[in-house]
């Protein structure tokens, strides 16, 4: 199985870019995992922010593969506990398809995009700025490994 992370936002800061390799270069080799970025769509104060939100959903879609299994990182998803995460990444795992993850850009993705995802990922109620939910992913990512393989990282 293949792991990627799909996300908008070329940019971040070295703290998040240094945090998520950190988290990324623990995982397994077989995941052959690798970040996928696209460009946040150009905004500006008089246009309609749902143009933006279009035309970064036709590059997310554009990017995915029709046998992938693709999970969308949103505030309006379920949130597992890290445990029920563990599962989860069992349960994809154990159907063999491989796994894309998108973090869509700054006003979310839109309904096509959201229609395409198997599953909604919340991780948290809190709003996280891009880069944060970046390297939160790649921990929570790395922490169910860690449960599933039995590893210490994970303490009760």
């Amino acid at each position: 199985m293949h792991i990627r992370l799909l996300a908008v936002g070329e940019r971040q800061p070295a703290w998040v870019d240094e945090a998520f390799r950190a988290y990324a270069g623990r995982f397994p080799r077989q995941w052959k995992f690798r970040l996928d970025v696209i460009a946040t769509a150009r905004r500006n104060k008089s246009e309609d922010p749902q143009r933006a939100i279009e035309s970064e959903g036709e590059l997310i879609l554009a990017r995915t593969m029709a046998d992938e299994q693709v999970v969308l990182l949103d505030e309006r998803g379920k949130q597992p506990a890290s445990r029920e995460l563990a599962e989860q990444l069992s349960a994809w795992q154990a159907n063999g398809r491989d796994l894309c993850f998108i973090i869509g850009g700054p006003d979310g993705v839109s309904d096509r995009c959201r229609a395409r995802a198997g599953f909604v990922w919340s991780l948290s109620n809190l709003t996280l700025p891009h880069g944060l939910a970046r390297v939160i992913f790649a921990e929570q990512l790395y922490r169910s490994w860690s449960l599933l393989s039995g590893h210490p990282y994970h303490r009760p």
